[in-house]
């Protein structure tokens, strides 16, 4: 069964997490990116072109990364994949704090 997933982090680590896992993996269905380090890149898409037309015809939303608790249960998500690269520990257990809280597995 394909996991509905979202990648947390926008413009950088995530989208090569993206691009050389997810993209195009039948297993998976990536819902959302969430962004929190780079102001302005929320509410934009990954573009369909970079995302792979065929499992992504519309592209892949970015969204920001407070709304997490909302788009696990929106998108009945099954796993947060935490794609960033320059977090402290305790910034890293607190999301996944939320990410369980919320329902959807950590990794």
């Amino acid at each position: 069964m394909k996991k509905n997933v979202i990648i947390i982090g926008a413009a950088g680590r995530d989208f090569h997490n993206f691009n050389t896992y997810f993209r195009g993996n039948k297993d998976y269905n990536v819902v959302a990116f969430t962004a929190e380090q780079i102001p302005g890149i929320d509410d934009r898409l990954y573009p369909k072109e970079l995302a792979g037309e065929d499992l992504y015809p519309k592209g892949i939303r970015i969204y920001p990364e407070s709304k997490l608790p909302e788009l696990i249960k929106k998108f009945n998500v099954d796993e947060c994949v935490f794609a960033y690269s320059d977090k402290p520990y305790s910034y890293v257990m607190g999301i996944s704090a939320i990410v369980n809280a919320a329902g959807a597995n950590f990794v």
